[in-house]
């Protein structure tokens, strides 16, 4: 065990040196996010897209029932 214990030192000084990292990333995949939210909303309901998405609605049904 006194092999792994310099391992296992090292590994805790390098987990409390990387300790803050994990909110900045949380931060900026917050921002990413939010971001492509944004995008996917405003081209979601721009009225090209629901026009796009009544096509394929409607093909669809025609396919299936027939009319």
């Amino acid at each position: 065990m006194k092999v792994l214990t310099p391992m296992f030192t090292a590994l805790g000084r390098v987990r409390r040196a990387e300790s803050g990292f994990t909110t900045a990333e949380y931060a900026v995949g917050t921002c990413a996010v939010t971001g492509l939210a944004g995008l996917l909303i405003k081209l979601l309901t721009g009225q090209d897209m629901i026009n796009l998405i009544w096509k394929i609605i409607m093909r669809a049904f025609s396919r299936i029932f027939g009319f």
